[in-house]
């Protein structure tokens, strides 16, 4: 990894007594600016390309002693610039580049705050260097916007119970309202996207270690969206779905037990001239701790053939499937058969209510499954309920790692307070140990984990396609997934679960259980593959569906799940959107719309890609409107123009790769 640090050194040292300060802190291109202002308490304002994006807002963090950090005697205060090539492991580019400038308070009483000014946001952090262990009673993180801008905004969904307003999976849908329409009783999770005059803003966090993660509230109905962190929670029981998850009936008055040196979660500002620039921001990945993992060549992404979605929906076998060796066997000799790398054996693998993931049903012949998985070469996952994966992590985690396992899928945590995000952590630490890659489910929204722990491949907290085996027909899918891309996909990859071959029009589309079906049409379903980001991603259907649907299934199954270069070439949130990603010298080419049908214009100059170049092409067919599965699959060459026109059907989409 090339580095380059350049330091300079603004100010020294200010008078131990002096308490007051502005100080201006700017981007490397100028467009961003900060001013920080140190009296009684610290602000900071915003501006980009002379245009106020965030009025001054308050930082601050209350100890349970009573102390306040970010007010106080100012000890020294520095600026420094650094510039540095990041190469990041199993993204969506092969390299970031982390130009900033920062701006450094240092208070009397052995804190500090760190501010950033980068040329797409500003992002700040706590810093402590205290002798003795203390308790963070609460924060304030405010974002005053000054102007009631409509913003994207996800509120808690509330799943499982309602005696704790901190419980959620994280997965709801987006509304469009003005901030100071948001609901006052309740709470959102972030990433959320402020429109302030064309520009688009988005409040998000990254570094979440041994802390609480952070929600929005508007609870004044004024203009300023609030930071609200969960409690440590004072009693949980087992309980929730199938007793496997942690179900918090009190919390205490504090958010957090802290050790006295540390650095606390960056409070990002992510600034977009163009709502393109979101759907590909890595600023979250720029600012999380470095890998703490030394080899990594064992981490392997791909693709996944999942039998959960699908109710094990083998068809064409002469034995009952479901929950047992021969299904997974036949998904095995499908994973096999397609190149897939992976299969998943999801719930029903261990016995129910036990909380004890060795003790397997007997229908499972587990030793059998993965020396057959091995001789294909396919690699097994499991699913894991966090009550039994966190009973006894360590055991766990050696046992099946010495049987072959390649990973886990771990499910309903369905919280990020304090003791929480210490398991994503610790549960990452430990499957790298035993070298096992972890897919995060009923999880807080990523904030850089992946970075830390690049074992770590998916994170779900995403309204994904498993909602199309329950939701009502008036749920709208389609507006989410082209509005998801520009929101929830900053914070890090999706385990969105796209690959459906049962594709249905908004008038014929109702939840299924053992059958589900997607909305949209088959061409929206295959762009999934390129407009999300799963470094390990699912193929959602059944066997017996990608082989009534070759040419789908084969191309699905060659799209990679990591890449050298991503460019979004066209996008609005809520609307459409078109991303290409480089994998080597191909391009991969997906464009989603919502229900409005949309004809684009192409131009795969942009990618560089030469006149004459092979093109193939699925794109939407013209009786898609009235057919979801309908799509005409062409390969040609690139004309001289290089321009192509897509037509993309009500809920359509295409998807395309240059050879």
């Amino acid at each position: 990894m090339k580095r380059f640090y350049i330091f300079v050194l603004i100010c020294a040292l200010l008078s131990s007594c002096s308490a007051e300060g502005s100080y201006t802190l700017t981007s490397p291109d100028g467009k961003v600016v900060a001013e920080v202002n140190v009296g009684n308490g610290t602000t900071y304002s915003v501006a980009f390309d002379q245009k106020s994006i965030l009025s001054p807002s308050a930082v601050a963090m209350r100890l349970e002693d009573g102390t306040m950090l970010g007010s106080g005697k100012v000890r020294r205060v520095s600026q420094y610039s650094h510039s540095e090539s990041i190469t990041p492991q199993f993204y969506f580019k092969s390299t970031i580049e982390d130009n900033y400038n920062a701006l450094k308070v240092e208070f009397a009483d052995r804190s500090a705050i760190e501010f950033r000014a980068y040329n797409d946001g500003v992002a700040y952090r706590f810093i402590t260097n205290r002798k003795q262990a203390f308790t963070v009673q609460n924060e304030v993180a405010a974002f005053d916007f000054a102007k009631p801008y409509n913003c994207w905004i996800a509120y808690n969904n509330l799943t499982g119970t309602k005696k704790d307003k901190y419980f959620t999976s994280f997965e709801h849908r987006y509304k469009y309202l003005p901030i100071n329409q948001i609901d006052a009783a309740r709470l959102a999770f972030t990433p959320v996207v402020v429109d302030v005059d064309g520009t688009k803003v988005v409040v998000a966090e990254s570094d979440v270690e041994n802390y609480p993660g952070m929600f929005i509230s508007n609870a004044d109905g004024d203009y300023i969206l609030d930071g609200e962190f969960a409690a440590v929670p004072s009693e949980v029981v087992v309980g929730g779905h199938n007793k496997l998850q942690g179900i918090v009936n009190a919390r205490h008055n504090y958010i957090a037990k802290c050790e006295g040196s540390r650095t606390f979660p960056w409070r990002i500002l992510i600034i977009a001239q163009d709502e393109k620039q979101l759907a590909a921001s890595d600023i979250v990945y720029r600012l999380a701790s470095p890998s703490r993992v030394e080899n990594t060549e064992w981490i392997a992404p791909g693709k996944v053939a999942w039998e959960w979605w699908n109710h094990w929906g083998l068809t064409d076998v002469d034995f009952k499937p479901g929950v047992n060796s021969a299904t997974y066997k036949a998904y095995i000799d499908f994973a096999a058969e397609y190149g897939v790398e992976y299969v998943i054996l999801d719930e029903g693998w261990a016995t129910k209510y036990k909380n004890d993931l060795l003790d397997i049903v007997p229908e499972i012949d587990m030793e059998a499954i993965l020396a057959y998985a091995e001789s294909k070469g396919v690699g097994i996952i499991l699913w894991a309920g966090y009550n039994a994966f966190n009973n006894d992590m360590e055991r766990i985690c050696e046992h099946y790692s010495k049987m072959g396992v390649k990973g886990f899928k771990i499910d309903f945590m369905d919280r990020d307070d304090q003791p929480m995000m210490e398991f994503y952590y610790r549960a990452a630490e430990v499957c790298a140990k035993h070298k096992l890659m972890v897919d995060f489910h009923g999880c807080a929204k990523p904030a850089g984990l992946n970075r830390t722990y690049p074992n770590v491949i998916n994170f779900e907290a995403v309204f994904g396609l498993e909602q199309m085996k329950w939701s009502k027909p008036e749920v709208d899918m389609m507006e989410y997934d082209v509005t998801m891309p520009f929101i929830r996909m900053v914070a890090g990859p999706i385990d969105y679960t796209q690959g459906a071959m049962l594709n249905a029009i908004r008038s014929q589309y109702k939840p299924v259980r053992k059958r589900p079906m997607s909305q949209g049409t088959r061409c929206h379903q295959l762009a999934a593959y390129a407009v999300f980001f799963s470094p390990l991603s699912m193929l959602c259907d059944s066997p017996s569906n990608y082989r009534k649907n070759v040419e789908c299934a084969e191309f699905i199954a060659s799209v990679p799940t990591v890449w050298d270069e991503t460019v979004v070439l066209d996008g609005k949130i809520g609307e459409y959107i078109v991303t290409a990603r480089r994998s080597g010298e191909k391009w991969y080419v997906g464009g989603m719309t919502s229900w409005t049908p949309r004809t684009l214009e192409l131009d795969l100059s942009k990618l560089g890609v030469a006149a004459g170049a092979t093109v193939e092409l699925f794109c939407d067919g013209k009786l898609a409107f009235d057919d979801a599965t309908s799509y005409v699959h062409n390969t040609f060459a690139l004309p001289e123009s290089k321009v192509l026109t897509i037509n993309m059907a009500p809920g359509g989409g295409f998807m395309m790769v240059t050879k």
